[in-house]
C-alpha cells in the first residue's frame, strides 16, 4: 500500500494493522536511507510500541478516525516531545522538546505514528541539505523539507510534515514527484514550530494524492472533525446531471517569463490534458504590484529571520552556514522604513489577489522553474514564495511529464475562503493526469 487512502480503509476492516503498516515503512528506510539521507534519526522502538498500541485499541473497537495507525515523518523544526529538535543546528542537536507542537498533538490524537524526523535545511533556510533527490542522486530534493518529500516520494513514510516560507513544500515536493498542500497563512497554529520569519511561516502536509493531504490536514486542523469528514469529491454535477467542469485561469506573464522552456512545454502539455478532459482554462493578468514580489518577500523574510536569530547569531556564528548568515545579516541591516514599505505592499497585494480569486478560478502555473537542479542549490522559489508572501493556499500535483528523468508538477492556487474548491478542483486534476503513484527506481 502507497497511500492513506488505500491503508485507512484496510486498517479500519483489519485487513492490515497498524504494525503491518510501520514495518512496511521501516523496510523502505533499510533500502532506501542509504542513498537519499532522508532522516535526522528514526525511533523504530517508539513507532513499533505506538504500532502495537494502537492495533490492540483496534481490537477493542476504538478506532480514532483514517489516520489511526498511520506512519509519518516531521521535519525536524516541529517539537516532538521527548524528542530533539536541532533544526539542522550542531548546537542544538540535544535540544530536548517539553511538549508536543500544537500540530503535532494533534495527528497524535488522531492516531498518527511518528516515526522519526526528517531532514530540513539549516534552520529552514537555503543551505543544501544532505539529502538527495531520489530520481536522479545528483540532484537537489529541494529546501527546506527536503527530508519529508524525498521520505515520502521513497515510501518510507505515507506522508510528512513540512513548512514554507518561500517555497519549502510546493518545491521540495514538486523536484520529489509528489504532492504538496501549502495552507492560507494563519489557519495552522505555529505554536512548537521554529520559525523563519513569522509573518510567511506555513506548516503543511506532503502525501502521495491530494486525498491524503485533504486527510492530513484536517487533522492538524481539527482533529475533532475527521470522524464526519469525506475525501474530496470529483467536480459537482449541473442541473442535467453531468459533471460541472473545472474553471483554471493561468497567469501567462510572471510564470511564463521565468519558466525554462522545457517546463513550459511539460505544462503546456499537462493542461492541454486537462483541456480534453473538460477543464475550462481561461488567461489572466497579474496586478501590476506583482512584480516587485520576489525582492519584497526577501526584504520580509531577512528582518524577521534576524528578528528571531539575533540574540545566538551574535553569541554563535559559527553555528550559521553561508546562506542563512547572509539572510539574517540583510536583516540586521535593513532600514525600518524599508521593512514598513514591503509590509505595506505585503498588505495591498494581499488585497489585490483576493480581489482576483473572488470568482471561484483555480489558477494553475508551473510548481517550479524548472526541473530540480544540481545538489549546489536547493532550487529557485520564484513560483512560490509569491504565495507564502500574500498567504494564499497552493497544492502541487504530478503532471507525469519528465524532463530528463525528474518530475514537472503544477502548481494550483484558490482563495482564502474557498480552499473545499482547491482541493476538489486538484483532486480532479490529478484524476485526469493520472501521474498519482508514481515511485523512483531504487538506485543500484
Amino acid at each position: 500500500m502507497k497511500t492513506i487512502q488505500e491503508a485507512a480503509p484496510a486498517v479500519r476492516t483489519g485487513t492490515i494493522t497498524p504494525v503491518d503498516l510501520v514495518e512496511q515503512c521501516l523496510a523502505e528506510m533499510d533500502r532506501w536511507e542509504e542513498h537519499v539521507h532522508a532522516w535526522v534519526f528514526v525511533d523504530r522502538e517508539f513507532a513499533r510500541a505506538e504500532a502495537l498500541r494502537l492495533t490492540d485499541e483496534l481490537k477493542r473497537g476504538h478506532h480514532r478516525g483514517p489516520l489511526h495507525g498511520i506512519p509519518i515523518g516531521v521535519k525536524d523544526i516541529f517539537d516532538i516531545a521527548d524528542w530533539p529538535t536541532a533544526a539542522g543546528s550542531k548546537r542544538w542537536q540535544h535540544s530536548i522538546a517539553r511538549n508536543d507542537a500544537d500540530i503535532v498533538a494533534h495527528l497524535r490524537s488522531a492516531g498518527v505514528i511518528f516515526l522519526g524526523k526528517t531532514v530540513t535545511t539549516q534552520f529552514a533556510s537555503f543551505d543544501p541539505p544532505v539529502t538527495r533527490n531520489p530520481w536522479n542522486l545528483d540532484h537537489t530534493p529541494g529546501g527546506s523539507s527536503s527530508g519529508s518529500a524525498a521520505a515520502v516520494a521513497t515510501g518510507m513514510c505515507f506522508a510528512a510534515l513540512g513548512s514554507q516560507t518561500g517555497g519549502s513544500i510546493t518545491r521540495p515536493a514538486s523536484y520529489c514527484g509528489v504532492a504538496g498542500f501549502k495552507p492560507a497563512y494563519g489557519v495552522l497554529s505555529l505554536d512548537g514550530i521554529m520559525p523563519l520569519a513569522h509573518s510567511m511561516d506555513h506548516p503543511g502536509p506532503i502525501a502521495r494524492c491530494v486525498r491524503d493531504l485533504t486527510l492530513l490536514y484536517q487533522a492538524m486542523a481539527a482533529p475533532e472533525s475527521l470522524g464526519t469528514v469525506s475525501f474530496p469529491t470529483l467536480p459537482a454535477e449541473d442541473h442535467r446531471g453531468g459533471a460541472l467542469k473545472p474553471r483554471l485561469g493561468r497567469f501567462l506573464d510572471h510564470f511564463h517569463d521565468k519558466a525554462a522552456p522545457e517546463v513550459r512545454t511539460a505544462v503546456d502539455h499537462a493542461c492541454a490534458r486537462l483541456e480534453t478532459h473538460g477543464a475550462l482554462i481561461q488567461t489572466a493578468h497579474l496586478p501590476a504590484r506583482f512584480a516587485d514580489v520576489i525582492p519584497r518577500h526577501r526584504i520580509v523574510m531577512a528582518v524577521e529571520a534576524a528578528q528571531f536569530h539575533e540574540p545566538r547569531f551574535r553569541r554563535h556564528p559559527d553555528d550559521y552556514l553561508p546562506c542563512i548568515r547572509q539572510l539574517v545579516e540583510e536583516g540586521l541591516a535593513c532600514p525600518a522604513p524599508e521593512y514598513a514599505r514591503c509590509k505595506e505592499h505585503q498588505h495591498l497585494l494581499r488585497e489585490e489577489m483576493l480581489r482576483l480569486m473572488a470568482d471561484d478560478v483555480i489558477y494553475v502555473t508551473p510548481a517550479t522553474t524548472t526541473p530540480a537542479p544540481d545538489r549546489a542549490t536547493t532550487g529557485d522559489p520564484a513560483f512560490n514564495s509569491p504565495w507564502s508572501y500574500v498567504g494564499l493556499p497552493t497544492i502541487s500535483i504530478p503532471t507525469g511529464e519528465f524532463v530528463d528523468g525528474l518530475p514537472i508538477c503544477l502548481q494550483l492556487i484558490g482563495s482564502v475562503w474557498n480552499e473545499d474548491l482547491l482541493f476538489q478542483t486538484a483532486a480532479w486534476c490529478e484524476q485526469a493526469l493520472g501521474a498519482g503513484g508514481m515511485m523512483p527506481a531504487l538506485p543500484r
